[in-house]
């Protein structure tokens, strides 16, 4: 694997000089996925806004390494950038997510604006929520199996539910999912339980509109469970129509665990709304019962991993079309000065 070492790539004057993403987080070239989110989380809370108001070096350092997680957590991303650097990374496609509690009122007024508008706003879980979370002094509500709980989370505040598996219901799989009527934002949080009894945020889904409500789930079934980032691609859209047509699947990207095994879970519903609280119905369920349901995601599933690949050497083939054509374009025309220099 090609080394870049520890010293600023080389620039152009209109970027910024940027450090090795691995260097940034403190984490080696062989590290492995869970090591780099570890490494993202511990120093995401020590340069967070909001216990370093009014520093702008911690601020710095935030984005720097929000910038360098974006990069390494992502396959391809990391495989581009081990392979040839910043060069083969689209820079300009590394969003930085936002802390609504650190924003003010002025500013969350304009993300709000721009939200409605349909530009895509990447928010983050407040760092007092995750650092609660981490020194364990969170209240952790019990939720039954198949037993849907109704409430309403303040904007930028969380509630925490621990649901219990026995080994059966863990082989079977389980399905944590949340939905709004009231089409509220929110994000759903699965936590892992450290030994000292605190909670380092694993996985996060962000709520989505599906027709008349917005929701969110967590799929732990044995298997790969695919999700749909489509915000890459309304991103990517706006920058260039042509390239985000081929890449539409490219946010098509499997969760990180697949399955979890029999003991206590604890999840959380995070308030995202911009001003208001957000209201939610969360259920947890075994999915024995769901056996022909489970075969038929695999199916579909399936179908759009090859549908992928199918783009992907359909854009191969119109990307060698359009270069030929364009050469024959610049042929005729030096074809035709020629001849019309010749006439004179």
């Amino acid at each position: 694997m090609p080394g870049h070492g520890s010293k600023p790539v080389k620039s152009d004057t209109s970027k910024p000089l940027r450090r090795d993403p691995y260097e940034v987080l403190g984490v080696s070239r062989n590290s492995t996925d869970q090591e780099i989110k570890s490494a993202y989380r511990r120093m995401a809370l020590k340069y967070h806004p909001d216990k370093n108001a009014n520093d702008p070096k911690a601020a710095d350092m935030f984005k720097e390494v929000t910038f360098s997680y974006n990069i390494l957590y992502d396959p391809d991303k990391r495989r581009q950038y081990d392979t040839a650097g910043f060069e083969a990374v689209d820079s300009e496609s590394q969003d930085l997510e936002l802390d609504l509690s650190s924003l003010g009122a002025v500013n969350t007024m304009f993300a709000a604006l721009f939200s409605k508008l349909g530009v895509p706003i990447k928010t983050t879980v407040s760092a007092t929520v995750l650092e609660e979370a981490l020194n364990g002094v969170v209240t952790i509500r019990p939720l039954p199996l198949g037993q849907p709980i109704s409430k309403k989370v303040e904007k930028q505040s969380a509630h925490f539910y621990r649901v219990t598996i026995t080994e059966d219901e863990a082989r079977a799989g389980f399905v944590c999912r949340v939905q709004s009527s009231d089409k509220s934002k929110f994000k759903l949080l699965y936590f892992d339980q450290e030994e000292n009894g605190g909670l380092s945020l694993a996985l996060q889904e962000d709520s989505a509109k599906t027709g008349k409500i917005t929701s969110a789930g967590m799929y732990f079934l044995g298997f790969p469970v695919y999700r749909l980032d489509q915000t890459m691609n309304s991103i990517s859209a706006a920058k260039d129509p042509e390239n985000a047509f081929f890449k539409q699947l490219d946010g098509f990207q499997p969760c990180e665990i697949t399955e979890l095994k029999a003991g206590t879970h604890v999840f959380a519903i995070y308030g995202d709304n911009f001003f208001k609280s957000a209201s939610y119905t969360i259920e947890a369920l075994c999915a024995a019962a769901y056996k022909e349901e489970k075969e038929y995601l695999r199916a579909v599933e399936t179908q759009i991993l090859t549908k992928r690949v199918e783009i992907s050497k359909f854009e191969a083939e119109y990307r060698e079309v359009w270069i030929h054509k364009r050469s024959c374009i610049w042929l005729y025309k030096s074809l035709f000065w020629l001849i019309f220099t010749y006439k004179c």
